[in-house]
């Protein structure tokens, strides 16, 4: 096994690590300050996707169709906390999920509806293609570092807004205690569909990002969804940071498995087993991996309880 080879698997996990926080940390943030457990998150993701691909086939510009899937997800954030979320608010979870739920269903078949059972296709922006050499004689593509450094840049961003700006203060405080902001004159309801918005945006553009190296179809939200739950898990309900380390962990964790367990299994059993045992195990060491941080810190790596 080369250098090369195991560094490349490594940016690998990074960058699907990146990907699992743009949706995870949207997620995070909804609970946080709404109190709301959204299913419905990974349906803005693939609207995202949708809008990018459409967009940039009917413009010839990829990058329109990223702008496109940041505003459409936004926008339907928006109207879905406005319209649906709202009346939520203070009631049971079960509510919520069951709400949620029926929402993955509707955008789902509205999706099919609109686009047809087909799957969509983006090609990598021209200034994006390429790779670019790594040590060892390597190299990598340089859209995939694209999409690592666009992640890097969102941790910072959403870390600066929430930690420097009034509106990241007002986000604070709602998480903390929404009644007495709202007493003292915040605008409960615009803060919570500006969180909302922000959060759907966040998944929009992981979306628009991911077209570009996979097809574009219904059905694609859900299992994000799944990993985005179990990374703001692992690194605590609430927790933005939590969510960029939980999520590099999972992706990390799940690109190595999937990379190592298949050699070294092939040590004791013929390559063609081995390669199906590998990817069995592979596909469980993410959730050992919460079982265990949840067996030793059950609020998660950085839970209120932590902070």
């Amino acid at each position: 096994m080369s250098f090369a080879l195991l560094l490349e698997q490594l940016l690998n996990g990074l960058q699907l690590g990146v990907m699992l926080f743009l949706m995870a940390a949207g997620l995070t943030l909804i609970f946080g300050v709404m109190g709301v457990i959204n299913l419905a998150h990974g349906s803005l993701y693939m609207i995202g996707a949708f809008a990018c691909a459409a967009v940039a086939a009917a413009t010839g510009s990829y990058w329109l169709g990223l702008g496109a899937a940041l505003a459409a997800a936004a926008a339907a954030g928006a109207l879905i906390e406005a319209t649906i979320l709202r009346r939520l608010y203070g009631r049971d979870h079960l509510e919520q999920v069951l709400a949620t739920f029926a929402l993955i269903l509707i955008i789902s078949e509205g999706t099919r509806w609109i686009f047809g059972g087909f799957p969509l296709f983006l090609d990598v922006p021209p200034l994006l293609q390429g790779a670019a050499p790594l040590p060892g004689g390597g190299a990598y593509p340089v859209y995939r570092l694209a999409i690592i450094g666009v992640g890097a840049a969102a941790a910072l961003g959403l870390h600066l807004l929430i930690s420097r700006t009034r509106l990241g203060m007002r986000i604070r405080a709602g998480e903390s205690d929404r009644e007495m902001i709202g007493a003292l004159g915040v605008e409960i309801g615009r803060l919570y569909t500006l969180v909302f918005a922000l959060g759907a945006a966040l998944a929009g553009l992981a979306g628009g990002m991911i077209g570009a190296l996979q097809s574009v179809q219904v059905g694609m939200g859900e299992p994000m969804l799944i990993l985005a739950f179990v990374v703001i898990v692992i690194g605590g309900i609430g927790s933005i940071w939590g969510a960029l380390v939980g999520a590099v962990l999972v992706g990390v964790v799940d690109t190595m498995g999937r990379f190592l367990l298949p050699k070294a299994f092939a040590l004791a059993w013929p390559p063609s087993e081995a390669s199906a045992m590998g990817a069995a195990v592979a596909s469980l060491l993410i959730y050992l991996l919460m079982a265990v941080i949840l067996a030793l810190r059950p609020q998660g790596l950085f839970g209120a309880a932590s902070r």
